[in-house]
């Protein structure tokens, strides 16, 4: 069988993964994404010790150790099609051999949990708390290039917001998938919880106005209004659905975790947004540390 064709999988003359500029044995099991590159130091500091520091334009990874447990953070960049690249390359350093560019007959599972920011769209999660994101529904049409399947309570979800909002006849159907449950269940005790909406760009897609009018003046408060069951949409931002969508094709488990910078509903933003993503960190990489395989 023919090997993935080299205009297909990119890997450079050190061996290592396009975008990320990575090889296999630089990448850990268990990895955080952030968004921000700067953002990967400020992971890595925590770090008992560091093997590996790789950077590719906005792509820095950095591989270390907590104690035993060797984990790597890499920034991803912001949206979704950054997502694209940075879970396919990941995908492919654990899954496929780079010498006969086959995929490998054992598959391997990462722990993917990115360490965002976001914004609150309930008036009662206020700016500095955290979410997990136990849904991530996406408005930005990503998924749509890849075959994937849903199961019954996702099928209904996504009826259900189709039907509530009505925001089909202008946007890309959107879909939905559900949190890495071996993941999830690690980041339950003082957090908010809920569907994390990923929209496709930061201003009028999250219906923000400057000096352009929107086609969906009303964007915020359809989403506010949504319910399925116990379910309801807590925050917005631009990468989580992204995560899960290609995670679970690939067969990882997926978290998203938010700090709470803006209330959109409330309209306040965070006094120091900076110590609020720290304080998610440390209590992240604490949990990590303990308890993720």
């Amino acid at each position: 069988m023919a090997g993935i064709a080299e205009s297909e999988l990119i890997i450079n003359n050190r061996g290592a993964v396009y975008h990320l500029d990575c090889r296999p044995e630089e990448i850990a099991s268990t990895i955080i994404t952030v968004g921000d590159p700067d953002r990967v130091k400020e992971v890595s500091k925590y770090f008992d010790s560091i093997e590996h520091q790789n950077q590719h334009r906005e792509f820095v990874t950095h591989t270390g150790y907590i104690g035993g447990k060797r984990i790597s953070v890499v920034s991803t960049g912001i949206g979704p099609d950054n997502i694209d690249i940075v879970l396919n390359e990941l995908d492919a350093l654990v899954n496929i051999d780079f010498g006969t560019r086959q995929i490998k007959e054992k598959l391997s599972t990462l722990n993917i949990i990115r360490l965002g920011t976001s914004g609150a769209l309930q008036a009662d999660i206020p700016v500095d708390s955290c979410v997990v994101s136990t849904f991530g529904l996406g408005i930005d049409n990503l998924l749509n290039f890849y075959r994937h399947d849903n199961n019954e309570e996702e099928k209904q979800m996504v009826q259900a917001f189709l039907t509530q909002t009505q925001l089909h006849h202008t946007f890309s159907l959107p879909y939905i998938n559900t949190a890495g449950a071996s993941v999830l269940k690690h980041f339950v005790d003082g957090f908010h919880h809920g569907i994390t909406v990923t929209c496709p760009g930061f201003y009028g897609p999250q219906g923000r106005v400057l000096r352009m009018g929107l086609s969906q003046p009303d964007l915020i408060d359809r989403l506010t209004s949504f319910s399925f069951g116990n379910h309801r949409i807590t925050n917005f931002e631009m990468e989580t659905s992204a995560i899960y969508g290609l995670g679970r094709i690939l067969g990882h488990q997926c978290l998203s975790i938010s700090a709470i910078v803006a209330n959109r509903i409330s309209k306040t933003f965070s006094k120091d947004g900076a110590a609020a993503v720290d304080r998610l960190l440390t209590r992240s990489l604490a949990i990590i540390s303990d308890n993720i395989l």
